[in-house]
């Protein structure tokens, strides 16, 4: 059977056609290679019992992995014991009619978007092993069911292994409609499960893109133009040539250099000591400074692009008994992944192969077709584990210069490894913005009014112009412009002013609702005490609407022991729904001759259903570590165009002893699927801010926090 779809309406429907085409009959021909025991696309099973679940979404470290896996496997009803996992291939999916749809991994999207598709994989494998072994004791299907990996005739007792029959089972037509267990029965979804490749990774088994190694494979390091818009101007490539293991120096473009080398070590030695003149550009004269003075004048600009509008938050706020006002500021931010970006490529005038570290693979082999200069039917991506993503890693930039490099020498494997330096320097940041926050209360301290004005940086007007709305980008209003707002009320107004400095931006974990929450959470808190009422109380009265929320607030606030402190310390609350969860943080904070010692932190989530606990409460204690990170650290400094910070001396990351124990509360309401990895980055940061007020009556209105004189006078 064939499907034939356009590619635009395929992405506009990714989940939704990856489970179509999941379910349908493959042919032999464009099943895996080799693998005899495909029941369908998403599920092998062999003679030896080995279950092999693919998964099209990165692992890099949330253990999504493991999480769409349980989800395929409580419905196959399959021996958890004999489950394994591995990658599927952008273009083994092209193959096969796209069949897998969307690689994408971001917004807390792999089991949320995934899970239907995941159950329902599981659901039709398994009604095909029961109809195979029927055929063959001559039954009904009805009269048999499954368990633990067999078949089981209810009437004689007879069992047979999925082993057994997978293969017959794989020419059975697939129902794509059978039906899904009633949560009550699941055996394995909401269970905490180890992640399944923990122990290849505590081995050293596991493969990084940056492990990568193929027969006769060469190294490369490159250098690109530091300055935004700059190129190179010269360079002398005699210098090195002679130098050790040194095969080939190329200019890959206009603003690109790479020495190929017969490893990394000799590739980037020589090229650190290989003489560049670089050409600084149009954009020499930007600087933070420079890019400050053009956001505050958009707190000001009169081309604004109005997000939310309800009511009359202007005509309420003049008429309001008492109005409060603050400006606050978010920096630059480094991904910084500890695994630098690196890729792996082999190219000839017939095909080109790379092996990455990739959150979209998709998106990748389309971008190195057009870098090696093929169709994508010559190309192939084989995913790895990632040493990181956040984000960064959901652009392709550094696979198609792996192509690019590779071209050089046709039939040879070169592996290209970014230095730390050339990593933060050549990053898509974190945007910058700003906010001016206007709140009104009443002569009783109800909030009556508030109105947001954001002012900055776009990644959409770099990455995906089409997707601007006039002079504006809705989706940097992301966690302000829904319903499920905190705080609406019923004057409420949200606008914003673009200003787009040269520096790239990029999405970076929870995008734009990680400054947006940090804006709004840390001012609700400032109306609370110009309301002379307590910040949870405040909280309490505006959240009547949306119990959810309430509910995680309360319970993190609980678990800290709200509001009693000891002298010399404070607690801090914040809450926010974000991809599709309600999350809350609170925390304690004491202060030790001007020094910040965090205390501890509580973190409740309601992501409605949890399909492994100890996944999630890993995931919002790492998602606390990386708010933090870059709320007391976090900050990416522009001069003459170029980013100044090379490494993690002066970009610095939270250490161990910065971190507070971290107590979690996982609440699942039923009834949605909502993300992980990014709500607890969004509260971190104002909890914490909050706190410190609470402690020394500073307000922090601009990150990082290692920017301010905490010093209680």
């Amino acid at each position: 059977m064939t499907i034939h779809l356009s590619r635009r309406k395929l992405l506009a429907n990714a989940t939704a056609a990856a489970f179509v085409f999941g379910f349908r009959l493959s042919p032999a021909s464009v099943r895996e290679t080799g693998d005899t025991g495909e029941i369908n696309a998403w599920l092998s099973i062999h003679p030896d019992e080995r279950t092999i679940i693919r998964i099209s979404r990165a692992e890099m470290g949330q253990g999504s992995m493991t999480g769409l896996a349980q989800l395929l496997a409580d419905e196959l009803d399959c021996d958890w014991k004999q489950v394994a996992i591995e990658f599927a291939r952008p273009g083994n999916s092209r193959a096969r009619g796209n069949i897998y749809g969307n690689f994408q991994t971001g917004g807390s999207g792999s089991i949320r978007e995934l899970h239907q598709t995941m159950r329902q994989a599981g659901a039709t494998a398994r009604k095909m092993l029961v109809s195979a072994a029927a055929e063959g004791w001559r039954v009904s299907a009805n009269e048999c069911t499954t368990s633990n990996g067999r078949v089981i005739h209810r009437a004689t007792n007879r069992s047979i292994s999925y082993g057994q029959v997978a293969n017959k089972a794989a020419g059975i037509a697939p129902d794509s409609a059978a039906p899904l267990k009633d949560p009550k029965s699941w055996t394995l979804i909401g269970k905490p499960l180890p992640r399944l490749e923990a122990a290849e990774k505590v081995t050293g088994k596991a493969k990084f893109g940056i492990d990568v190694t193929l027969p006769g494979m060469l190294s490369a390091a490159v250098r690109m133009c530091p300055y935004a818009g700059g190129t190179v101007g010269s360079f002398t490539p005699e210098k090195i040539s002679a130098m050790p293991g040194v095969k080939r120096i190329v200019q890959i473009d206009d603003r690109t250099i790479a020495v190929i080398a017969e490893r990394w070590w000799q590739a980037e030695s020589a090229i650190s000591v290989l003489p560049i003149v670089w050409k600084e550009g149009p954009n020499s004269n930007v600087s933070s400074a420079s890019i400050g003075a053009m956001l505050e004048q958009g707190l000001d600009a009169e081309d604004s692009y109005t997000g939310t509008n309800v009511g009359d938050a202007k005509g309420a706020l003049a008429s309001a008994a008492k109005t409060i006002t603050a400006t606050y500021a978010f920096p630059y931010q480094s991904h910084s992944p500890l695994e630098p970006m690196n890729a792996t490529a082999l190219w000839t005038s017939e095909r080109c192969e790379v092996w990455a570290p990739t959150q979209s693979a998709g998106n990748m082999l389309e971008l190195i077709a057009k870098a090696s200069g093929l169709t994508e039917d010559q190309c192939e991506v084989y995913p790895t584990y990632l040493g990181g993503g956040f984000g960064r890693r959901l652009y392709s930039d550094f696979a198609a210069l792996a192509v690019a490099i590779a071209r050089s020498m046709p039939g040879t494997p070169i592996k290209m490894i970014w230095s730390r330096a050339e990593d933060m320097t050549h990053d898509f940041y974190h945007p910058t913005t700003r906010a001016r926050l206007t709140g009104g209360l009443d002569a009783g301290g109800k909030l009556t009014a508030l109105h947001v004005r954001v002012s900055g940086q776009s990644i959409r007007a770099v990455h995906a112009p089409r997707l601007l709305r006039g002079n504006g980008d809705p989706h940097m209003l992301n966690g302000l412009n829904n319903s499920n707002f905190s705080y609406s009320g019923e004057n409420f107004l949200v606008d914003l002013a673009m200003r787009n400095p040269p520096i790239p931006p990029g999405a970076w974990r929870a995008v734009h609702a990680n400054q947006n929450f940090f804006y709004v959470e840390s001012f609700v808190d400032e109306l609370a005490h110009a309301a002379d009422t307590d910040p949870l109380a405040f909280r309490r009265s505006l959240l009547t609407g949306n119990p959810r929320l309430l509910a995680v607030l309360e319970a993190a606030a609980q678990r800290i022991g709200w509001p009693k402190s000891a002298q010399g310390s404070g607690k801090g609350l914040a809450c926010a729904y974000v991809t599709d969860s309600y999350v809350a943080a609170a925390a304690e904070v004491s202060m030790k001759d001007g020094k910040l010692k965090i205390s501890r932190m509580t973190c409740a989530i309601d992501c409605g259903t949890a399909a492994n606990p100890a996944l999630i409460s890993r995931q919002l204690e790492g998602g606390l570590a990386f708010g933090l990170s870059a709320a007391l650290f976090g900050e990416c400094t522009v001069e003459r165009g170029a980013i100044q910070e090379t490494n993690f001396d002066s970009y610095e990351i939270i250490r161990m002893n910065d971190m507070p124990p971290i107590e979690t509360i996982i609440m699942p309401s039923g009834g949605f699927w909502g993300g992980v990895g990014e709500p607890p980055v969004v509260v971190a940061g104002p909890a914490v801010m909050n706190a410190i007020f609470a402690a020394t009556g500073k307000r922090i209105r601009t990150l990082p926090l290692k920017n301010h004189d905490l010093t209680v006078k």
